[in-house]
């Protein structure tokens, strides 16, 4: 059943937190017309983020934050400004645990997770928990816009 052009639902909805037996947060919001939930939770050892669109889950990628050796020339760069800050942090390695059967599929879960993971760390610098990402897109061809409004949704849950 496709979506109306004109949503009857506010463009982005967000749902309080709730504490038992784990701190969940929920987004929705139009991307690209198609209705687009993201749900946050976080658990002792892992923080889980849900991205779905037509209630779809198809690809699960995880990324530690508890990097023990990051680059040693890390330490040494500037931190980002401008432009640049809208780059994943270059320590952190997602992988893909399940789903993405084609190479664009696998290659855009992994910047998404890995955009999602550094929103995470940059909000709290000592988090080391690992984060574990799952994809429902209906589009592997995300435009810039379309992608920075997905992560706006992703940032609207943390």
């Amino acid at each position: 059943m496709p979506l109306p052009i004109e949503p009857s639902i506010p463009p982005s909805i967000t749902m309080p937190s709730t504490s038992y037996p784990a701190t969940t947060r929920q987004a929705a919001g139009y991307i690209d017309g198609i209705l687009t939930d993201v749900m946050s939770t976080s658990f002792s050892d892992k923080i889980m983020i849900t991205i779905t669109q037509k209630g779809r889950l198809a690809q699960w990628i995880h990324v530690p934050l508890d990097v023990t050796n990051p680059s040693a020339t890390d330490q040494y760069l500037p931190s980002a400004s401008g432009d640049d800050s809208l780059l994943p942090m270059t320590h952190l390695t997602p992988k893909t645990l399940l789903g993405g059967a084609t190479e664009e599929r696998e290659t855009l879960g992994q910047l998404y997770a890995a955009q999602i993971a550094s929103l995470i760390a940059s909000k709290n610098p000592h988090e080391k928990r690992t984060v574990m990402v799952g994809l429902g897109l209906s589009n592997i061809e995300a435009s810039r816009e379309d992608f920075y409004n997905t992560i706006d949704l992703v940032r609207k849950c943390l």
